[in-house]
């Protein structure tokens, strides 16, 4: 299998490993950059990770994935909960979407258990830390496979 998988980061994910580590944890943004580079790479795959804290350039990424890319990964942070645009984005790439989140969302405050962005998402992975991009990117090679094979 081959292909490019965009990873995409919202909002304060940069901050990662130094900000509020009890929810977080301390693994940074590069550490989790690094685990999904392999990971992708063991599946023959590519992680294109990025992070950004503005909402326009996230939907601007999601738009040009349809020419480049397999399938999305997004953590869209606090966006998650606010962005009809990214959703609308997603929905309308038409590339296989899996959402992932380093905190269990339905254990926090809420107004974090709504998830647009679920809307667009194959499946959702929360709770499991870093890990988490781990095994969303063995469910989107499992998904890309399935559909080499239809």
């Amino acid at each position: 299998m081959s292909g490019v998988i965009l990873v995409l980061n919202g909002p304060n994910l940069n901050l990662l490993g130094q900000r509020e580590p009890d929810i977080y944890g301390r693994t940074s943004l590069d550490d989790i950059r690094a685990l999904s580079a392999a990971r992708a790479k063991l599946h023959g795959l590519e992680a294109d990770f990025r992070q950004s804290n503005e909402e326009g350039e996230l939907v601007s990424w999601i738009q040009a994935a349809r020419g480049s890319a397999q399938g999305i990964v997004i953590n869209a942070a606090a966006y998650t909960h606010t962005s009809v645009a990214i959703l609308d984005a997603l929905l309308a790439c038409g590339l296989p979407v899996i959402e992932v989140h380093l905190s269990n969302i339905y254990k926090r405050e809420e107004f974090r258990h709504h998830s647009f962005v679920s809307r667009a998402a194959a499946g959702v992975i929360c709770g499991f830390g870093a890990q988490g991009y781990e095994l969303a990117l063995d469910a989107m090679a499992h998904i890309l496979k399935q559909a080499k094979s239809s």
